[in-house]
C-alpha cells in the first residue's frame, strides 16, 4: 500500500520543517521536470496564485531564468510553449472565482504544455472532485506522496503524467492508499495436502437463459484464479448450456442454490441472475442463511437492500449502480466518487468496490483503496463477471474483503493488460490471462 494523502494530511506532514527550504526543494523539480520533458521550450510562463503554490511556481521561474530560458510569471500565456499551473494548491477547495476561472480558461484553451505543481488547479487534493473550471496538466510534479485527487476522479483525469517529487519529509500514516502490485503476493497458492474444497469452493448463482455466458465467465476466472471447486447454480433451461461453457464446474438447478451453497467457501451472485421479486427474494436468502463470504454485483444489486450476516460482504457496482443503490443518478456518482464510496459503505455495513478507471474499494472502519493502472479495453461486455469470480476464489482462499477486492482488481487489470491486443479484447481473453498474472 502507498500513502494516500489529504490537503489535512499533507499539512501535518509538513509541520515543522522549514517552509522556505520545501518550497526551493519543490521549485527545483518543477523546473527540473519542464527542463527534462520540454527541452525544446523557448517561452515558459507560469501562473502563481497568492499561497505557498504560487511561491514554488515563482521560484521555479527563478530556476528556469537562470537555466537561460525564457521564463516569468505572468497571466498572459498566449504563444506560451509550456505553462506552470502554480494557482491553486492542496488547500484549495470549492469552485474556482469568476476571474480565476477564466484564466484556467485561457490555460486550457493554448496550445501549449502545461506542467502542474502538486496538482492541477480547480480539483479538490482530498476527494478528487471537481467542482468547476480546472487546469487539463500535461504533467503533474506533486511532492512528497500521491494526494487523493490526483488518483480518484474525475480529477486523475486531468493529472496527466504524475513525478513525484521527494522534497525531505517523512511518510505517515494516511486515511486512504494505493493498491501496487504486491497484494497479490497475500493470495494463498494451492499447497501440498490441499483438495479441491480446502484449495477454495465457489457457488456462482446466476445464468438465466440469454445471460447464461455472464456466469460461465465468472464461474471460469474463479477457476483460473486457483480456485479448486467451481459450482454454478442457474435456471434449468441454462443447464445445457453451461455444460458446455465451463465443462470442470458442478452445475445446480437454480433451486438448489441454497443446498449448494453448505459446501462453498464463498459465493459470487448475480451474473445473469436477472431481475424480479423471486431473484431479489434469492438474494437475500442466499446472504441471510449462509455466513460464508459472498461478493454480489450485476443483477445481485438489483434492488439490494442491507443484510446483517455474520459473513463478509463485497459489492461490485459500477457508477450507474451505485447510484440506484443511493438513489443518486449515475453522474453525481462519477463527480463525487469517493463519497459515495463512503455513503454506500455506511448504509451497507460491507466493503464496496467502485468499478470505473480509478477502482475504489471502500471498507466500514477502513479508509478507501485504489487501483491505479487503467486499461481502456477493459471497457467491453463481460470483464466485471470476470472480476467477480476472482473475488470469489481470492475470498474462498480466506483473504478478508478488503484485500480479496483490491487483490482480484489488481490482477484483473494485469491480466488485461498481458491479453490487450490493438483492439477486440474480449473478457475471456482475460480470464485465460490469469495464470500469468498470478504467477
Amino acid at each position: 500500500m502507498e500513502p494516500l494523502y489529504t490537503a489535512a494530511e499533507m499539512k501535518a506532514a509538513e509541520a515543522g520543517h522549514d517552509v522556505d527550504v520545501l518550497m526551493e526543494r519543490a521549485a527545483r523539480a518543477v523546473a527540473d521536470a519542464v527542463v527534462d520533458r520540454y527541452p525544446e521550450a523557448r517561452r515558459i510562463r507560469a501562473v502563481c496564485g497568492k499561497g505557498a503554490n504560487g511561491g514554488d511556481g515563482r521560484i521555479a521561474v527563478r530556476f528556469l531564468r537562470d537555466a537561460g530560458l525564457d521564463a516569468e510569471e505572468s497571466t498572459d500565456v498566449e504563444g506560451a510553449d509550456v505553462v506552470i499551473d502554480a494557482l491553486f494548491g492542496t488547500g484549495f477547495s470549492g469552485a474556482p472565482r469568476p476571474e480565476a476561472a477564466a484564466l484556467i480558461e485561457r490555460v486550457n484553451r493554448e496550445d501549449a504544455a502545461v506542467v502542474a505543481v502538486d496538482i492541477p488547479s480547480g480539483v479538490d487534493a482530498s476527494t478528487g472532485e471537481v467542482p468547476g473550471e480546472a487546469v487539463e496538466a500535461d504533467v503533474t510534479v506533486t511532492m512528497h506522496g500521491l494526494k487523493v485527487g490526483l488518483v480518484v476522479g474525475p480529477g486523475c483525469f486531468l493529472a496527466g503524467e504524475l513525478v513525484l517529487a521527494d522534497i525531505g519529509l517523512e511518510q505517515r500514516p494516511t486515511q486512504h492508499a494505493v493498491v501496487g502490485p504486491e497484494v497479490l503476493s497475500r493470495v494463498p497458492r494451492k499447497r501440498d495436502g490441499d483438495n479441491k474444497y480446502t484449495a477454495g469452493s465457489v457457488l456462482v448463482v446466476g445464468g438465466a437463459p440469454g445471460m447464461s455466458g455472464a456466469a460461465a465467465l465468472c464461474g471460469r476466472a474463479a477457476f483460473r484464479a486457483d480456485a479448486g471447486y467451481v459450482a454454478i447454480a442457474a435456471p434449468s433451461e441454462s443447464l445445457p448450456v453451461l455444460e458446455t461453457l465451463v465443462l470442470e464446474a458442478v452445475k445446480r438447478p437454480l433451486d438448489d442454490a441454497l443446498d449448494a451453497a453448505e459446501r462453498a467457501r464463498a459465493l459470487a451472485i448475480g451474473p445473469g441472475l436477472g431481475r424480479g421479486d423471486a431473484e431479489r427474494e434469492l438474494v437475500r436468502r442466499l446472504l441471510v442463511a449462509t455466513d460464508v463470504p459472498a461478493v454480489v454485483d450485476a443483477d445481485g444489486l438489483d434492488g439490494f437492500a442491507p443484510v446483517v450476516r455474520e459473513g463478509e460482504t463485497v459489492l461490485t457496482p459500477h457508477s450507474g449502480e451505485l447510484g440506484r443503490l443511493l438513489g443518486q443518478e449515475s453522474a453525481w456518482v462519477d463527480a463525487h466518487r469517493l463519497e459515495a464510496v463512503r455513503r454506500a459503505v455506511e448504509r451497507y455495513g460491507c466493503v464496496v468496490l467502485l468499478k470505473g478507471p480509478d477502482t475504489l474499494i471502500g471498507a466500514p472502519g477502513e479508509g478507501v483503496c485504489v487501483v491505479r493502472g487503467n486499461v481502456s479495453a477493459l471497457a467491453t461486455a463481460g470483464t466485471g463477471d470476470v472480476l467477480t469470480g476472482i473475488i470469489a476464489a481470492f475470498l474462498a482462499k480466506g483473504l478478508d474483503a478488503q484485500t480479496a477486492a483490491a487483490a482480484a482488481a489488481v490482477a484483473h487489470r494485469k491480466a488485461a493488460r498481458a491479453a490487450a491486443k490493438r483492439s477486440g479484447l474480449v473478457a475471456s481473453d482475460v480470464v485465460e490471462a490469469l495464470p500469468d498474472a498470478l504467477a
